[in-house]
């Protein structure tokens, strides 16, 4: 008799999407978040799992002097050369692979009815489907998208962020459609123009359905 490990849900959305604000409420409501960016992020900091990888690959150029990846230049290589992109993946996707694994069988271990992976790419991997029980997406559209971002740079006052209205425009088209996440949603939350209490109600109905 196969044992049950609960419901594995794939959260995705475009960049300023309201993933993220999104997954910290399906998380207060009990669900085990795994966030593939956040383990990304570690493999790509400070003296991370990636970075000797990184510097083979593409020289010291794009290893910051702190020892953590040169994130600006990287983002303007991957938006200019899809090949420098896929080359990245190859090297930081095995490592969120392996360790999105162990914190899922964590979550099972703990009695957790419901995992939660947040996966910006998960669209566009086409790896992640398969280890899933049902996608939900978080839908808006572009110009919200430039706007939000925009906000939440502003917000941050970090200057030369790099998140300049072209390159955000760049992230967009360089992600996948709203057509193509559209296909993949099992669920889908419309969070355009809408309060963080009115998506909050949005995120309570999804949910209820997740038996959370």
């Amino acid at each position: 008799m196969q044992v049950s490990r609960g419901l594995r849900i794939g959260l995705t959305g475009g960049i300023g999407s309201g993933k993220s604000t999104v997954a910290r409420m399906l998380a207060a409501r009990g669900a085990w978040l795994i966030d593939a960016d956040a383990i990304s992020r570690s493999a790509t900091s400070v003296n991370g799992s990636a970075i000797p990888a990184i510097a083979s690959q593409f020289g010291p150029g794009f290893v910051a002097s702190d020892g953590s990846m040169n994130r600006d230049a990287m983002r303007e290589l991957v938006f200019s050369e899809p090949a420098a992109r896929q080359k990245l993946e190859a090297i930081v996707h095995p490592l969120v692979s392996l360790e999105a694994a162990a914190q899922a069988e964590a979550a099972w271990k703990a009695g957790r009815s419901c995992t939660l992976f947040d996966i910006p790419l998960l669209v566009e991997s086409g790896r992640w489907q398969q280890q899933l029980d049902l996608v939900l997406v978080i839908d808006c559209t572009e110009a919200t998208q430039l706007h939000r971002v925009l906000e939440r740079e502003a917000a941050r006052a970090l200057p030369g962020s790099g998140w300049t209205p072209e390159a955000i425009q760049r992230a967009i088209a360089g992600q996948a459609s709203r057509a193509s996440r559209g296909k993949a949603a099992d669920v889908s939350i419309y969070n355009d123009g809408l309060s963080v209490q009115q998506l909050d109600l949005e995120v309570a109905s999804v949910a209820y359905r997740f038996g959370l």
